[in-house]
């Protein structure tokens, strides 16, 4: 059975969809990653770059969201798109893995949670988040899906960040993005979808940000700290 070590934020949310979608069994282990147990030596030996998610599966380790998805797609042949998509598919998980996800990742980091105000890195990623918004607009108009023609681990892999475009872009959210929002919309309304928010609905994470929550999410903005 799949251990999937989980916390509720985007890039483990594409995990839990993918296994809602697919009904693969699984152990649910959650990660609080606010209380900084993402650092535990335990988990490091699971993933040694301290983030969310990460699965084992007979013994063999998977970190990184889209690797994981890659490796369960490629395993059981479930939402893994067609073989003569393969070069698209791997195009937009890529785009997502190092584009889409990363600077929104910032723009929520600098506009929600940095310690201080820096326009500059506030316009920075907030304009390359909307950027790549743009990208996936455009890309999506007169499509149903993400790669070709059926549902796959890209619209799944997209979703768990179009999913908080409001927190990532502001409270206009996909207003701007109509094709982006049509998809979204489409893809919301699976059952799925559902299943996924509710996952961990008995486990409670920690949810204040404080200075233990800081810490644990930024420790190299604390290294000067360590002696």
């Amino acid at each position: 059975m799949i251990k999937f070590y989980f916390h509720q934020t985007p890039n483990p949310m594409k995990v839990a969809l993918y296994l809602m979608e697919t009904g693969l069994a699984y152990e649910l282990m959650p990660v609080d990653t606010l209380k900084g147990e993402q650092h535990t030596p335990e988990y490091r030996a699971i993933n040694p770059n301290g983030k969310a998610p990460a699965i084992e599966d007979d013994g063999h380790r998977v970190f990184d969201s889209t690797a994981i998805l890659m490796y369960l797609a490629e395993k059981t042949g479930k939402l893994a798109g067609k073989p003569e998509d393969r070069g698209e598919m791997l195009s937009w998980l890529m785009f997502v893995a190092t584009g889409l996800g990363p600077f929104s990742g910032q723009s929520v980091h600098f506009r929600h949670k940095a310690p201080e105000k820096n326009p500059y890195a506030i316009n920075r990623y907030l304009r390359e988040a909307e950027r790549h918004y743009e990208v996936l607009d455009k890309h999506m108009e007169g499509r149903d899906y993400l790669v070709g023609d059926t549902y796959s681990i890209a619209d799944i892999s997209a979703w768990g960040w179009v999913d908080k475009a409001a927190f990532v872009l502001g409270e206009a959210g996909l207003d701007n993005y109509p094709n982006l929002k049509r998809w979204f919309a489409s893809i919301n309304t699976r059952p799925a979808v559902d299943k996924a928010r509710n996952i961990a609905k008995d486990i409670e994470f920690k949810s204040d940000f404080d200075d233990v929550a800081a810490r644990a999410l930024y420790p190299q903005n604390f290294a000067k700290d360590i002696k």
